[in-house]
């Protein structure tokens, strides 16, 4: 039940816009070109165990996530909320370097666009 009340907060998307949003070349740096498609959204696959999803939220701006998977359970590393289409790139970007900004998750996604320190 609790699962499905956390699907229920994204809605239904065309997961080719999200793509146009995030550029090619950001495509490419993140997941090498890879895409899985979802109906609220879309998963890039970065390595090590770490994705990268994004979903559309009811008031038109996106939820950006970055997951850890391990032995088949998914735990949720970080999580930023009401990025606007213009900076979905640079967020997602931010988000896949897992290694360079571990801190990610901590930010708002305005000092993570902005390269700002957190307070």
């Amino acid at each position: 039940m609790d699962q499905q009340n956390k699907e229920s907060e994204f809605r239904p998307v065309n997961c080719g816009e999200i793509v146009r949003q995030l550029g090619r070349n950001n495509l490419l740096a993140i997941s090498g070109g890879r895409v899985l498609q979802r109906e609220t959204g879309i998963t890039l696959p970065i390595s090590n165990g770490y994705s990268l999803t994004i979903d559309l939220a009811w008031n038109d701006t996106y939820t950006v996530r970055r997951i850890f998977t391990r032995s088949g359970k998914a735990t949720i590393k970080a999580q930023l909320e009401g990025v606007y289409c213009e900076d979905l790139g640079d967020v997602a970007y931010y988000g896949s370097c897992f290694r360079s900004h571990p801190d990610w998750g901590n930010k708002t996604w305005q000092d993570t666009v902005n390269g700002k320190e957190s307070a």
